[in-house]
């Protein structure tokens, strides 16, 4: 170790946080899902799985919330 660490006994200034964080089974995503046949084009599909491939997700899941997101903003 090229640096060392010193250490001192200066006060450290610490304040509680509240919790702002939801409870974990309000991060459970239970929505009914219907299966159904969707045809893409090649270069549709490629770009959703490099995507998902690059961030460790699904495509079939960045489709379906892509689509949601376009239903929420349509609705009045």
């Amino acid at each position: 170790m090229k640096n060392k660490i010193k250490y001192t006994n200066e006060p450290i200034e610490a304040r509680v946080i509240s919790d702002f964080l939801p409870r974990p089974e309000n991060l459970i995503l239970n929505e009914k899902k219907t299966r159904v046949t969707l045809t893409l084009t090649e270069n549709s599909l490629d770009f959703f799985k490099t995507v998902a491939k690059k961030h460790k997700a699904s495509y079939q899941g960045m489709i379906r919330r892509l689509i949601d997101y376009y239903v929420a903003n349509q609705q009045p």
